[in-house]
């Protein structure tokens, strides 16, 4: 039953979350006892704060109460945003980790540390050992923000930028007419 009831409450919940300005990271449907806990994970480019996840806890409990007959029983309401130990598996997870290290395990071949670059349709721009090399989403077992304690160093920033610079000049250049 929960299922069900998480699959029509969704679309739901993701309107007003995306009225709010942010996205629906998951959402989750629970049997708690006689209530049902409705556990939002809401995310946004520029980070979610304690002021953004109340206004969209105020926003997603309005639509809640006006689809009471959905849930059919008292609910407690969890919003929170990500942890930094979220998985990155989606495109915007790789676009707002934007010059964050991150730990990759590949679907095959060893692990390994990078710096995120440009995040593009299938793949991200990572910087690994001084070197850019791509990394194709679909590829990736698993990736994690790693957490650092310092300021990245200001050349790997550099060399992200020019190669971001590259990425987009070679994408926009016109091409020439056929004669």
């Amino acid at each position: 039953m929960p299922n069900d009831l998480a699959s029509r409450l969704e679309p739901i919940v993701a309107e007003a979350v995306k009225a709010a300005g942010f996205d629906l990271d998951s959402f989750e449907v629970q049997q708690a006892g006689r209530r049902q806990l409705v556990k939002v994970v809401v995310d946004g480019d520029e980070g979610v704060g304690l002021d953004e996840v109340a206004s969209v806890s105020r926003a997603v409990s309005a639509v809640l109460d006006e689809n009471e007959h959905v849930l059919a029983s008292a609910y407690t309401l969890e919003v929170t945003s990500p942890g930094l130990d979220r998985p990155l598996t989606q495109r915007r997870h790789w676009r707002r980790a934007k010059f964050r290290l991150v730990k990759v395990t590949p679907a095959e071949g060893a692990p390994f540390v990078g710096r995120v670059g440009h995040a593009g349709e299938k793949s991200a721009r990572v910087l690994v050992d001084g070197e850019v090399r791509d990394v194709v989403y679909a590829s990736v077992a698993k990736a994690v923000i790693e957490i650092e304690f310092k300021q990245p160093p200001a050349e790997d920033l550099k060399l992200l930028e020019t190669d971001a610079s590259a990425l987009n000049a070679a994408t926009t250049e016109p091409k020439e007419e056929p004669k």
